[in-house]
C-alpha cells in the first residue's frame, strides 16, 4: 500500500505497480487467449489510468496529502473458484476495501474495486473499476471521510 500511496500522491502511476497483481500470476490465473497481452495492454494500462484519476481527485494540495490506512473488510473475502470471470485456478479476492488519506486535516477515501490473493501475499488487480464504464481513469466511489467498505459479488 505504501507503493500505492506513492503513486497516487506524486502521480507517477509506474510507482504504484509493486501493489499491483504480477504478471506470471496473471498468466498462470487466466483462462483466456493471450493473457499475457491482456495484462499488459488492458490491465496494466486501466491500473495506471486508475491511479492518474486518483492523483487528480486529491487536487492542487496533493503534497499536502498524507495517508492514513487501508480499510478492509475480511469477512467480505471470498473464493472465486476455477471457471468463474474466465479463470483457470481459484483464487481468494476481497472487493471494495478504502484507502483513507487526510489533507489538511480533512479525512477522504476512495476505494480499491478488487484485491486478490496470490501464495499469501495481496495485490491489487482493479484499482478504480472492474467493468469500464469508459475509456480513462476511474476512481472508485470517492468520498468525504473514511467510507466503508461494500459488499460486492465477483466479476
Amino acid at each position: 500500500m505504501e507503493a500505492l500511496w506513492n503513486a497516487v500522491s506524486t502521480g507517477t502511476a509506474q510507482a504504484a505497480l509493486p501493489a499491483f497483481f504480477p504478471e506470471a500470476a496473471y498468466v498462470q490465473l487466466k483462462a483466456i487467449g493471450n493473457a499475457q497481452a491482456d495484462f499488459s495492454g488492458r490491465l496494466v494500462t486501466e491500473y495506471e489510468e486508475d491511479v492518474s484519476a486518483a492523483h487528480q481527485l486529491l487536487g492542487s494540495d496533493a503534497e499536502a496529502a498524507r495517508f492514513v490506512s487501508v480499510n478492509v473488510n475480511g469477512n467480505y473475502a471470498h473464493w472465486v473458484p476455477p471457471g468463474v470471470c474466465y479463470n483457470s485456478v481459484g483464487y481468494f479476492e476481497v472487493p471494495n476495501s478504502r484507502v483513507v488519506y487526510s489533507i489538511n486535516g480533512l479525512v477522504s477515501s476512495f476505494g480499491i474495486a478488487s484485491m486478490i490473493s496470490w501464495r499469501g501475499e495481496w495485490y491489487i488487480v482493479h484499482l478504480g473499476a472492474i467493468l469500464r464504464s469508459g475509456s480513462g481513469g476511474e476512481v472508485d466511489d470517492p468520498q468525504s471521510g473514511p467510507g466503508s467498505p461494500t459488499y460486492s459479488s465477483t466479476c
